[in-house]
């Protein structure tokens, strides 16, 4: 009963902050994680949340146009992965994918009924009555909470059986055609990463980083240490971060920054 009460807490935190866009929550890997704390299988949800997060990093609205729903993804995905169903993580993958679509009907049908919140909202500044108009926007914020809270809620009363049965039934040509459709889309928030980071002065790293992985005696905390150790020196290294002109720092450090100058000078 707790695990299903917080399991439905992050959920509606989940579609809350789809909107919100402050805490993160609606991020797969922050989502998937949660949930998977909450029922006792964190690893899991950490392995779903990750993959899940490279498939989304390329998803956001822009203008008018509504990106598929993470939040729905992650949290339903995520509940099947670690919950009593149990589905093994690369279903839980092929799951995710038509369930982002359905997020994101949803989500057009809640902000569509916000626009007639919006006018109610209208009317009751004109009239001031400030305590109404936070009341009207706190309802609207939690219709979208409550819409990914719904969904969760329905597949938890649906329970494990039924669940199962409905995904033994779909033919395994769907499941893997979903599945390696999200791994070529996983191969695309890859290289949007590589992309952000295809600079001169950082492809050394990245290799260094290829080369490091290879080495079975390290783990995740020693690889972290080593490329905190690694970003460091590179800060006190580089001219660009010192204010150095590029041979030892310069005669008087500033680089022309008035502000550097200052700094300089006590």
């Amino acid at each position: 009963m707790i695990s299903a009460f917080f399991v439905v807490l992050f959920a509606f935190l989940a579609g809350m902050d789809g909107i919100l866009d402050q805490f993160q929550f609606h991020q797969p890997l922050v989502a998937a994680t949660l949930i998977g704390l909450a029922n006792g299988h964190l690893t899991e949800g950490i392995i779903l949340g990750g993959t899940l997060q490279m498939l989304a990093l390329g998803w956001m609205n822009i203008g008018a146009a509504v990106a598929p729903d993470a939040a729905l993804a992650s949290t339903v995905s995520a509940y099947l992965v670690t919950g009593p169903a149990q589905v093994s993580v690369d279903t839980g993958m092929a799951i995710a994918i038509p369930l982002a679509v359905a997020g994101q009907v949803l989500t057009i049908g809640v902000r569509t009924i916000t626009v007639a919140l919006a006018h109610i909202v209208d009317k009751q500044a004109e009239k001031g009555n400030l305590r109404s108009i936070e009341a009207i926007h706190w309802t609207a914020l939690a219709l979208q909470g409550l819409r990914i809270a719904i969904p969760v809620i329905v597949v938890m009363a649906v329970g494990a059986g039924p669940v199962n049965s409905a995904l033994n039934a779909i033919p395994d040509v769907i499941t893997k055609g979903l599945a390696v459709a999200g791994g070529f889309i996983v191969v695309v928030g890859y290289a949007m990463v590589i992309n952000m980071m295809a600079t001169a002065e950082l492809w050394p790293f990245f290799f260094l980083g290829f080369a490091l992985s290879a080495v079975s005696e390290l783990n995740l905390i020693a690889m972290g240490m080593i490329g905190l150790v690694l970003a460091l020196i590179y800060l006190q290294l580089s001219p660009r971060f010192n204010g150095g002109s590029g041979n030892g720092g310069g005669s008087n450090g500033s680089n022309g920054d008035p502000i550097d100058a200052i700094l300089d000078n006590y």
